[in-house]
């Protein structure tokens, strides 16, 4: 009866497989960069984004801090981000999650208990400048010129 033979589901939202594991008593000074999956349980000091990978995933444990903005498509936070965090794909805020910034997003999910000290502003997924992309290109193209 609820099995739903022919009712359709919305597209359900999966996770980046895990390529970096920062593990929980390890602190990182300085930017990071990477693809794929990244799961936090340490502290980064510094800014952490994504190689334009629009399927990259961040996930913070409760262990886990980020003192620095955050630009990747998907983030699942339960841990501490004292920054701005950009994502036009999705943010999963969990119970235990600590937001002090704003926090721009396509899409947004948010636990109660969940905490932001700052704004949440939703932007469209498909508008590059929020990763930081046309910044960087505007850069190069002002170099040139």
């Amino acid at each position: 009866m609820f099995g739903g033979g022919g009712v359709s589901k919305s597209k359900k939202f999966k996770a980046s497989k895990i390529a970096t594991v920062i593990g929980h008593g390890t602190e990182i000074k300085g930017d990071i960069s990477f693809s794929g999956g990244l799961h936090l349980d340490g502290v980064i000091k510094g800014n952490l984004t994504t190689n334009q990978d629009d399927s990259a995933t961040l996930t913070v444990s409760e262990d886990g801090s980020i003192e620095g903005d955050v630009r990747v498509p998907n983030v699942v936070l339960n841990g501490a981000v004292a920054g701005d965090v950009y994502a036009c794909g999705r943010v999963e805020l969990a119970a235990r999650a600590r937001v002090t910034g704003t926090v721009y997003y396509n899409l947004l999910e948010m636990a109660m208990g969940a905490e932001v000290n700052g704004q949440l502003k939703r932007v469209n997924e498909n508008e590059p400048r929020m990763l930081g992309f046309l910044d960087e290109e505007k850069k190069a193209s002002d170099v040139g010129a």
